[in-house]
């Protein structure tokens, strides 16, 4: 890369069919050389507790460099990092196309997958990224409220901690059961809905296992601000999970199932005229990079790629074409609004900020800044409380900021947002707030 290059970042293909990617000698020698330029630049310090542990290890070897770091402790970065991708899109100097080609989360996916490959994965976390299995067990009719009361039991929490190290603070979702589901997840049809040369003005809305299990009220309230600016829209029958937790557990396998699940589906819609969206950004970020990245020659996934969008970023294209309906019926005064870190990094710009910048009295406090949430990192024993310190300054500039409401992208991290404030009080996704100034 030239000095002063203005280049995006270039993910390169994840080579996980080819025998290198399973080679231990070859993985460790990867790892001094990629932990030696991240040593030398430090600028991701403040991301998450990947980098300072790496740090912390080099500055408290004899030799004060990566080579003084025994080759065991390596595995302690990884097991730090959570795949929020940041570094790689929003601080690294060294990604690809420079010559050194640094791509430190898919280092890190790699060290993870040889890890899940040898066995050395605790039970805990194999069943807490089965996402499909796990949230299809609880959400049974009878059992979703039995769970959701036995979560609020410091008794039970306590032994839950002793017996699976999920922590007994750990913010846990609740669950819906099925009458809940049944009553909220019903779409409006639309008479008619015009294209435009980005957008089919159709939408099938992939709801994912957690917006189906625990937030069906988001999902309803998509397809409702969708329909309300006269877009047919419809819910994908299948509740597979997108894949994303067995990703950064690093079951490749489990990913490979996942996408051969959900990509007919996918596939389908798309050949019925639908563009996709998903109330997840982590969820939307698999099938728009992670999962072409791991499969860059499959044909019905560069198709999806191409299709997928965020929602606020489909509305912002609908506004573009002059077809977003602009008729807010109330302001939403001064809102707190924590942009989600697997939609940065998707390269759409601040969609969300520029949706709600049409909206009446109503304004925008940016914090960008991870919620320490971070898939299941937060539930863990053993990284709750380095979740909570990464949690913290989020939850004092939304504080400071003294909103009438907070938001975020991520149902996830506003949970993680409420729970580091103290507070039980939900922390609502963008198009649920739009729905309320449409006062639909």
């Amino acid at each position: 890369m030239k000095e002063g290059s203005l280049e995006a970042p270039d993910r390169q293909p994840i080579a996980w069919r080819e025998p290198e990617f399973w080679d231990p000698a070859a993985l460790e020698q990867e790892l001094e050389r990629v932990y030696d330029i991240c040593h030398g630049c430090r600028r991701c310090v403040n991301l998450c507790e990947a980098f300072p542990t790496l740090f912390d290890l080099v500055d408290e070897s004899d030799t004060l460099e990566v080579d003084g770091v025994a080759k065991e402790d390596f595995g302690k970065v990884v097991d730090e990092c959570y795949l929020c991708d940041l570094c790689a899109e929003t601080k690294c100097p060294y990604l690809p196309p420079h010559e050194w080609a640094v791509d430190f989360p898919h280092l890190m996916l790699r060290a993870k997958a040889q890890k899940f490959r040898q066995g050395q994965t605790r039970w805990r976390d194999r069943l807490i990224t089965s996402s499909d299995n796990l949230l299809s067990s609880v959400s049974r009719p009878m059992v979703a409220g039995l769970v959701n009361k036995l979560n609020k039991q410091p008794l039970f929490r306590r032994a839950l901690e002793k017996v699976t190290g999920i922590h007994q603070q750990a913010p846990l979702p609740e669950i819906q059961p099925p009458s809940v589901r049944r009553k909220q997840l019903k779409v409006d049809a639309v008479e008619k809905s015009a294209s435009t040369p980005e957008t089919t003005g159709k939408v099938a809305i992939f709801t994912t296992c957690y917006g189906h299990h625990i937030s069906p009220s988001t999902v309803a309230d998509i397809a409702a601000v969708l329909t309300h600016n006269s877009i047919t829209t419809i819910l994908l029958p299948q509740k597979h999970c997108c894949g994303m937790p067995k990703l950064e557990l690093g079951d490749l396998d489990a990913v490979a199932r996942l996408k051969e699940a959900t990509m007919p589906q996918l596939v389908e819609a798309l050949d019925a005229g639908y563009d996709l969206v998903a109330p997840i950004p982590s969820c939307a970020l698999m099938f728009r990079q992670e999962i072409p990245l791991l499969y860059p020659n499959d044909e019905q996934v560069a198709r999806v790629k191409a299709r997928f969008f965020d929602p606020a970023e489909y509305l912002m294209l609908r506004h573009k074409a002059g077809l977003l309906n602009l008729d807010f019926q109330r302001g939403l005064g001064r809102l707190a609004y924590h942009i989600a870190c697997h939609q940065r990094v998707q390269r759409i710009g601040r969609k969300t900020q520029e949706l709600f910048g049409l909206i009446p009295d109503t304004e925008l406090t940016l914090i960008e800044r991870c919620s320490g949430h971070d898939g299941t990192y937060a539930w863990k024993k053993e990284t709750y409380a380095h979740a909570m310190k990464i949690a913290r300054p989020v939850a004092r500039r939304v504080d400071k900021a003294n909103p009438d409401a907070c938001m975020s992208d991520c149902l996830m991290a506003g949970r993680m947002i409420a729970h580091s404030r103290g507070t039980d009080d939900p922390v609502p996704y963008p198009l649920s707030l739009l729905r309320q100034a449409y006062g639909i």
